[in-house]
């Protein structure tokens, strides 16, 4: 873990044209969410404490790596800005983290299906990226492209983004290989190593 707290004060930095605003929503985001201490899920990827963390800086990383190759005229900032905090949802809001942890039932344990977290039903219910922009608004100036690519990540996959279909912007593309990319290959890789 302390690898990929390295890499995340490191991807901090490379926020300088809204480092002062950045910085501060950073501080909410560590002092008053879950965000450092979150699963990425349930009981898929990274289910584990610290996973989200550990997902959002896979993400940034994959997301660094295919603006260099496809899109360098995409902010490095921008990449930084909605790959941290693309899921920044999962961590809940003040006081009433997402994620719990999860106790199984009898029946759970005998079939082996027990996810180790399971989602709070203390929460006003919205989507994650809505509740990831929610957290972010108020604090932070996302451009319009980061907003997309923040609320739209997830692409397809959810059919609430079939409005976006064909009008997604360039760091939205990437930010969905990116995060698809960690959540497929890089995760699972990692998972089969350990």
């Amino acid at each position: 873990m302390d690898e990929i707290r390295e890499k995340y004060e490191y991807y901090k930095t490379l926020v300088t044209n809204r480092r002062e605003e950045f910085a501060s929503l950073m501080d909410f985001v560590e002092n008053k969410t879950a965000y450092l201490t979150a699963p990425a899920s349930t009981r898929y990827h990274l289910n584990r404490e610290g996973g989200l963390l550990e997902h959002s800086v896979n993400v940034c990383e994959a997301l660094l790596r295919l603006r260099e190759a496809l899109a360098p005229e995409i902010s490095v900032e921008s990449c930084v800005v909605t790959a941290l905090l693309h899921d920044l949802g999962k961590a809940g809001v003040p006081g009433k983290p997402m994620y719990l942890p999860n106790t199984p039932t009898q029946k759970q344990k005998e079939y082996g299906i027990a996810a180790p977290y399971r989602m709070s039903d203390r929460l006003t219910y919205l989507s994650v990226p809505v509740r990831s922009l929610y957290l972010i608004g108020p604090r932070f100036p996302l451009t319009e492209d980061e907003a997309q690519a923040i609320v739209y990540h997830d692409g397809q996959y959810v059919d609430d983004n079939s409005s976006v279909a064909a009008k997604e912007r360039p760091l939205l593309l990437l930010l969905h290989y990116a995060d698809n990319w960690s959540c497929f290959v890089t995760e699972k890789t990692e998972k089969k190593k350990k």
